[in-house]
């Protein structure tokens, strides 16, 4: 018999739940979209990519292609917070610039 508070047979307390194995949930990704406008210029847009998303030079004009011809491109895929930060981030830049460059996120 296993020993406990006095009074007590713990060989009754044996009903162990199995521990479930939960994965913890992978957060939801969103897309940092950055949309063409007639102000910005290419060369702007393409130093956001580089100094915001960390782009080299030809995924940054690539990008910058994108949104020029396609009306908006993909700047990254991030979880929600990094992606919100980002947004904010070349919104500030563009401001300060004085572009009217506009980002938004979306979810994926």
């Amino acid at each position: 018999m296993a020993k406990g508070l006095p009074g007590q047979d713990l060989d009754d307390d044996l009903d162990v739940q199995k521990e479930q194995k939960t994965k913890p949930k992978r957060p939801s990704l969103y897309k940092v979209l950055l949309h063409n406008d007639d102000y910005t210029t290419m060369e702007f847009v393409v130093f956001i990519l580089k100094d915001v998303f960390h782009k080299n030079e030809n995924d940054a004009v690539k990008i910058m292609l994108a949104v020029h011809q396609q009306g908006i491109g993909v700047a990254g895929v991030y979880p929600y917070e990094i992606a919100e930060a980002k947004c904010s981030k070349v919104s500030e830049l563009a401001q300060l610039n004085e572009f009217p460059l506009l980002c938004t996120t979306e979810e994926e």
